[in-house]
C-alpha cells in the first residue's frame, strides 16, 4: 500500500497522512500514477459537470481550477521547466542541467505555461459542448501511464526522482495499465485511442532536445499528453 500512498501524495494534492517510505517504496509508486490519474479525473470531471450546469464555459473554468488545485500545478512547472531548457540549448547545451536546477522561470516557460492553461479552458469547453463530463475521466489517466514508459525509454538525466522512477517500472506493468485504459476508452470514446501516439513521441524528442528523462520531463509529458487527449474528446 505505501507505493499507492506515494503516488497519490506526488501526484496529487490531497489530504494524506505522511509515511516513513524507502527509495524502493518511491521507485514503485511509478506503477501506480494511473491510478492517481483518475483521482484527478474524478475531480476535474466532478467539477466540469458542476459548472456546466450553467454553461460549457463555467464548466471549463471549474475543471481547470480543479485540474490545477489537485496537482499542484506540478506538471505545469515541469513544463515551464523544459520550455526554459529547450530555449537555453539552443544556445548551448551545457546549459540544460543548470536551467532545469533553476527555481525562477524564464520567459519560455512563461510562455509555455500560459498556453497551455489558454488551451486547456478553450479544449475543456469545447469538450463539455460535445460530450459527457465523464469522458474526462480518461485523460488525466492516460497522461499518468506515460511516465512508465519514459522511464523505460529514456536514461535518467541526473540523481533523482528519475532514477527512482526507473527502477521501479517495468514493461509488465505498463502494458496492463495500457490494455485496461484502452478497452475502457475504447468503448467509451475510440477517437481517444488517438492520443496514445504522444506517449511513444515524446521520449525521442526529449532525449534530442534534453538528453534524458527527469521529473521535469515527466510533468511536461503529461501536460502534452493530456492536451492531445483533450483535442481527440473535441474531435469526437
Amino acid at each position: 500500500m505505501k507505493p499507492l500512498l506515494l503516488a497519490l501524495q506526488f501526484m496529487t494534492r490531497l489530504p494524506l497522512p505522511a509515511i516513513a517510505a524507502s527509495d524502493r517504496d518511491f521507485g514503485n509508486a511509478i506503477r501506480w500514477f494511473p491510478l492517481a490519474g483518475f483521482a484527478v479525473g474524478a475531480g476535474v470531471a466532478g467539477a466540469a459537470a458542476t459548472g456546466a450546469m450553467h454553461g460549457s464555459a463555467l464548466g471549463a473554468l471549474f475543471g481547470l481550477i480543479a485540474w490545477v488545485a489537485m496537482t499542484g500545478a506540478l506538471h505545469l512547472d515541469g513544463l515551464g521547466d523544459i520550455a526554459d531548457a529547450t530555449g537555453a540549448a539552443h544556445a548551448d547545451r551545457s546549459r540544460i542541467s543548470e536551467v532545469l536546477a533553476d527555481p525562477h522561470i524564464g520567459s519560455f516557460g512563461v510562455t509555455a505555461i500560459a498556453l497551455q492553461i489558454l488551451a486547456k479552458f478553450v479544449l475543456l469547453d469545447l469538450a463539455l459542448q460535445r460530450g459527457s463530463p465523464l469522458l474526462l475521466l480518461f485523460v488525466p489517466v492516460l497522461a499518468r501511464i506515460g511516465p512508465i514508459a519514459w522511464a523505460l525509454m529514456l536514461p535518467p538525466l541526473h540523481a533523482g526522482f528519475g532514477t527512482l522512477f526507473r527502477r521501479g517500472a517495468n514493461w509488465p506493468v505498463f502494458a496492463c495499465w495500457l490494455a485496461v485504459w484502452s478497452l475502457c476508452a475504447g468503448f467509451a470514446c475510440p477517437s481517444l485511442l488517438a492520443a496514445l501516439m504522444v506517449i511513444p513521441l515524446w521520449a525521442p524528442w526529449l532525449r534530442a532536445r534534453i538528453g534524458g528523462i527527469s521529473g521535469d520531463g515527466h510533468g511536461a509529458g503529461v501536460e502534452l499528453v493530456e492536451t492531445a487527449a483533450l483535442v481527440m474528446l473535441v474531435i469526437a
